[in-house]
């Protein structure tokens, strides 16, 4: 058995030492020191109270003696050491500055070329190691760029001369064609039937085209109308013959406003009502429905050079560009027409880019090589096919 009344104390616990007392003391506060100082970062309190006092402990542990000791007065060192060699490049870099500023003799250049080594070789090695008088024909470095500027502006200009010139070399196979006698049709009134297709939907109309010319100037007019048509369509084309044929003057094409092409051969130029840019005026240059009596009289003209495989270049403009239509001819057919049954040369302009108008065209030797079918068909499906119906002379 245990005896319970020796477990007991027998009296008072002796004192502590003081010591030991101060140790504990001082533990005790370094303890509640660290977590006043550590509380805030952990926690993320923004609280006033600790506030300062964390920042004193911060300011403090921010290791304030490290900068003081870290390398900065070593490197302050260094300058010193490099002093002594600052002042001798300032006052060598200066004289070479000066000596060609100056009057430029052959003795200053020769010393500054000596006293300069270091930073001229690396700027310019080359310069120096080629030439060993460098310094007084570097400023004459910069005037030969002037000089080169002019040589190179003439190359320059001959440059676009060249452009325009193969675009007039490019349209050159219609002259030798056109240069031959044209035998343009007499005055007449040819009426068509038209059909066709327009946004998925089928349509009929009637055609009226007139031809007038007293050998010296022409006039061509296009009437398209059809029932419940409110604004019939009308293109015209007039201007002069000549040598070369069908010279425009003026196209214009009027559905329910008018847009014209005026061509200027004096100025060498064709202009647009549309404000669209003017494009060079060519010799043999039509507009879209002269091109189709030109064809005509070189038809006539000359019959047996139209071979299936031949093409005709004829720059042919509309109200708003002009681009070169390549006619080739694609065969002999005899079509049943609404006039009756004809013999005709085939003639197919096809298209050159995405939204280009395919042409076919059917001449009529019998009529003088009149436009008898004329089938226009645009990228989109639409198609207009118009046949002759009658043949009037004027």
């Amino acid at each position: 058995m245990i005896d319970k009344r020796k477990l007991k104390p027998s009296g008072p616990p002796p004192p502590l030492s003081p010591r030991l007392a101060l140790g504990l003391g001082t533990a005790v506060a370094v303890v509640h020191l660290w977590l006043l100082a550590s509380a805030p970062l952990q926690l993320g309190l923004d609280a006033a109270a600790p506030g300062p006092a964390t920042l004193q402990f911060s300011t403090r542990q921010i290791e304030a003696p490290a900068p003081a000791s870290v390398a900065p007065r070593p490197l302050a060192s260094r300058p010193t050491v490099r002093l002594p060699a600052g002042p001798e490049l300032a006052p060598s870099a200066a004289p070479p500055e000066a000596a060609p500023a100056a009057p430029t003799p052959a003795p200053e250049p020769a010393q500054a070329s000596a006293t300069r080594p270091e930073p001229a070789v690396a700027s310019m090695p080359t310069t120096e190691a080629a030439q060993a008088a460098p310094l007084p024909e570097q400023p004459i470095v910069p005037n030969p760029a002037p000089d080169s500027a002019p040589a190179q502006t003439p190359v320059q200009t001959p440059a676009p001369d060249p452009a325009p010139a193969l675009a007039q070399a490019a349209p050159e196979p219609p002259p030798p064609q056109q240069s031959a006698s044209l035998k343009l049709p007499g005055s007449v009134r040819l009426q068509y039937a038209l059909s066709g297709q327009a946004r998925g939907f089928q349509y009929s109309a009637d055609g009226l085209m007139t031809w007038q010319q007293d050998g010296q100037r022409y006039q061509a007019r296009m009437v398209i109308s059809a029932f419940l048509l409110l604004n019939p369509r009308i293109m015209t084309s007039a201007g002069e013959l000549g040598p070369l044929g069908v010279s425009p003057r003026r196209f214009s094409d009027k559905a329910r406003t008018e847009q014209a092409t005026h061509f200027q051969p004096e100025q060498g130029r064709i202009l647009f009502s549309s404000n669209a840019p003017e494009v060079p005026w060519r010799p043999g240059a039509q507009d879209r429905l002269s091109v189709f009596f030109q064809l005509a009289g070189m038809l006539a003209a000359e019959p047996a050079r139209f071979v299936p495989g031949t093409q005709v270049q004829i720059l042919t403009a509309g109200t708003r560009e002009a681009d070169t239509w390549t006619f080739t001819v694609v065969g002999t057919p005899t079509l049943a027409l609404p006039a009756g049954e004809q013999a005709t040369i085939a003639l197919k302009r096809a298209p050159r880019r995405e939204f280009d108008q395919t042409v076919e065209v059917w001449f009529a030797p019998a009529l003088g090589y009149l436009p008898v079918r004329i089938r226009l068909s645009q990228a989109n499906g639409d198609v207009v096919d118009q046949q002759l119906a009658s043949v009037q002379p004027l």
